[in-house]
């Protein structure tokens, strides 16, 4: 085998051996920021879950005050008429 073949096989083992690695190292990368962006959206889901649940407990809390104002009113204009 000459010294020019061999050099070429060396150099074609580097480079696969090169290429297989950054495969490998970009596949990381991205299974690790997948994962990151898994994280954040459950975290947001969670959120968005907790913010309805706040606005149906508030449209409750709206229901009762106003049923309270209107039973007040209604108290006010008989203490008037009472009167």
């Amino acid at each position: 085998m000459t010294d020019a073949v061999l050099v070429a096989l060396i150099g074609l083992a580097g480079s696969a051996i090169g290429s297989i690695v950054g495969v490998v190292a970009s596949a990381k990368l991205t299974s690790y920021r997948i994962e990151q962006l898994e994280k954040k959206v459950q975290a947001h889901n969670n959120l968005i879950e907790r913010t309805y649940r706040l606005e149906e407990r508030t449209e409750v809390q709206e229901e009762k005050l106003r049923v309270v104002n209107h039973r007040l009113s209604d108290l006010e204009d008989y203490h008037k008429g009472g009167n």
